[in-house]
C-alpha cells in the first residue's frame, strides 16, 4: 500500500512537472498582439488634416474649338473668350497625422502641408482645430504643426526605430482616402530601403495597408510606440508601403520647434560603392567601406586630408558599409563637431580628423541635390572622366535622376553633361547654381545636353 501511494506521489509530480513545461513553451511562442486594445489605446492620438490652397488658373482661351479662319468673327471671339475672367480655385488634400505632445504639437508630412493655405485638424473626438506650421523640412518630409486647445490632448509615445526587427508586427492607424480613422496591420517588411525620394532615404518597408491620405499618420510597434511615420507607397503595389524611421524624426523635432527650420552637416565628398572589382584592384576585403570618388575644394573633407580614391572605413566612430549611412551620419552631426575618419590608403589604415561645418541650400552629400527638378549634378574633373571614359574634363554632369520625377520625364539621363540652361553656358558649379537659382517659380528650364557625340535640348519644368 506504502509503495503504490509513493508511486502515485511519482506520476502526480512527473505529470506536474510536464504541464508546466509545457506551458513555458506555449508562452515562449511569439503570440500576435491584442490588436484591439492597441487600436482603442492609440486611436485617440491620431488626427486627420485637411488642406486648402487657392490657385489661380493659367491664362487661357474658353473659347471652343473651331476651324481657324472659316468665320470673319474669329479675331473678335478670339478677344472675348480671351479676356472672361478666370476665377480661382481651391484645391484641397488630405492627410494623417498624430499628437505628439499634450499641448498640441503634431507631426506628419511635409507634402501634405506644403504650401497649404489653411491647415484643418481633426481629432479622434471629432474636434476640428486651424493648426498653424511650426517648422518643416523637405528633405526628410516632416512638418511640425500646432493646435490650441483646451486641457491635455492625448499624446502618441515615441518608441525606438533602431530596435526594431524585420518580422515584427506593426499596425498603422491613418485618414486613407478621406474615410476618417481607418486600422490596418502587419509586419515590418524590411528595413533601410532607398527609394529615390531624397538624400537621407532609410525607410522602413510594411505590408500594413498605407494608401493615399495615409500620409504623415503613424506606424506603432505591439507595445503601442510610434516607430514610424506612413509616408510612401508603390503605385500599382500591393503590401508594399515605406515609414520614415522615428528615430530620424526625434532628431529633428526640438529643431523645428525652436526655430522652425533644419541645420544640417555637411561633409563634401562624392562616393561611391566598393565593387567586389574595386576591393580587389585596392587590395582590400570585399563589402568594406565606400570610396571617395570626388573630394569637394574647400569642404571639411578637403581640409581634412582626404583624396580621391581613399576608402571611407569609419566615420565618427560608426562603420561605414552602405552608400546611404555617410550622408545621413554627416548631415545630423552639429556644425563645428571635430570627427574622427578612418580611411584606407595604399594598403593601409589612416586616422583622419574633419571639422564638419553647415549645410548649406544647393548642396548635398558632395554633389548639389536639386530635388524640385528631380536630378543630381557633379562637378567634372580629369580623374572622374577618366573613370567614366568620357573626352570632357571640365562641366558639370548628371549624376543620379530620381525615378518617376521630371527629369525622367524629360529624358535627362545619368552622364548627361549639362552644356546650357536657357542659354547660359554651364561650365561651372557656380555657373549651373546661378541659372537654376535665376529661375521663376513655375517656370521652364531648357537645358542643352550632351551625351556621347550627341547634343538635345530638353525641356524640364520644376516638381
Amino acid at each position: 500500500m506504502k509503495k503504490t501511494y509513493l508511486s502515485s506521489m511519482k506520476i502526480t509530480a512527473f505529470a506536474a512537472c510536464m504541464l508546466f513545461v509545457m506551458n513555458c513553451v506555449a508562452l515562449a511562442k511569439p503570440v500576435s498582439p491584442d490588436f484591439v486594445e492597441l487600436a482603442k489605446k492609440n486611436k485617440p492620438s491620431v488626427v486627420n488634416i485637411n488642406t486648402s490652397k487657392v490657385i489661380t488658373p493659367k491664362t487661357q482661351s474658353n473659347r471652343p474649338p473651331s476651324n481657324r479662319g472659316s468665320n470673319p468673327f474669329d479675331d473678335f471671339f478670339d478677344r472675348f473668350f480671351d479676356q472672361t475672367p478666370k476665377r480661382p480655385q481651391t484645391a484641397r488634400s488630405l492627410g494623417s497625422g498624430f499628437i505628439i505632445s499634450q499641448d498640441g504639437y503634431i507631426l506628419t508630412n511635409f507634402h501634405v502641408v506644403a504650401g497649404a493655405d489653411e491647415i484643418k485638424v481633426k481629432l479622434a473626438d471629432a474636434r476640428e482645430f486651424k493648426a498653424v506650421l511650426k517648422g518643416g523640412d523637405e528633405k526628410l518630409d516632416l512638418a511640425l504643426l500646432k493646435i490650441e486647445a483646451k486641457g491635455n490632448l492625448p499624446a502618441a509615445p515615441l518608441g525606438d526605430s533602431d530596435s526594431l526587427e524585420v518580422g515584427e508586427w506593426v499596425m498603422a492607424i491613418g485618414n486613407p482616402f478621406g474615410l476618417g480613422q481607418t486600422v490596418t496591420t502587419g509586419i515590418v517588411s524590411a528595413k533601410g530601403r532607398v527609394i529615390g525620394s531624397g538624400p537621407f532615404d532609410d525607410f522602413i518597408q510594411t505590408d500594413a495597408s498605407i494608401n493615399p491620405g495615409n500620409s504623415g499618420g503613424p506606424l506603432y510597434n505591439s507595445n503601442g510606440e510610434v516607430i514610424g511615420i506612413n509616408t510612401a507607397i508603390v503605385a500599382g503595389g500591393q503590401g508594399i508601403g515605406f515609414a520614415i524611421p522615428v528615430n530620424m524624426a526625434k532628431e529633428i523635432i526640438p529643431q523645428l520647434r525652436e526655430k522652425g527650420k533644419i541645420t544640417r552637416g555637411w561633409f563634401g565628398v562624392v562616393v561611391q560603392p566598393v565593387t567586389p572589382e574595386l576591393a580587389q584592384s585596392f587590395g582590400i576585403a570585399e563589402g568594406r567601406g565606400v570610396l571617395i570618388s570626388q573630394v569637394i575644394k574647400d569642404s571639411p573633407a578637403e581640409k581634412g586630408g582626404l583624396k580621391s580614391g581613399d576608402i571611407i572605413l569609419q566615420f565618427d566612430g560608426k562603420p561605414i558599409n552602405d552608400l546611404h549611412e555617410l550622408p545621413r551620419i554627416a548631415a545630423n552631426m552639429p556644425v563645428g563637431k571635430k570627427a574622427p575618419v578612418k580611411i584606407f590608403r595604399n594598403g593601409k589604415t589612416e586616422d583622419k580628423t574633419v571639422i564638419i561645418e553647415q549645410l548649406k541650400e544647393g548642396e548635398g552629400a558632395g554633389a548639389v541635390a536639386q530635388e524640385k527638378l528631380g536630378f543630381i549634378v557633379t562637378e567634372l574633373n580629369g580623374e572622374l572622366a577618366a573613370k567614366l571614359g568620357i573626352k570632357e574634363t571640365k562641366g558639370v554632369i548628371v549624376a543620379e535622376v530620381k525615378p518617376g520625377g521630371a527629369a525622367e520625364e524629360a529624358g535627362i539621363a545619368p552622364g548627361d553633361i549639362i552644356v546650357q540652361i536657357d542659354n547660359n553656358a554651364i561650365a561651372t558649379m557656380t555657373d549651373f547654381k546661378k541659372a537654376v537659382a535665376s529661375r521663376k517659380p513655375g517656370s521652364v528650364l531648357r537645358l542643352l545636353l550632351r551625351r556621347g557625340e550627341a547634343s538635345l535640348f530638353v525641356a524640364l519644368k520644376a516638381e
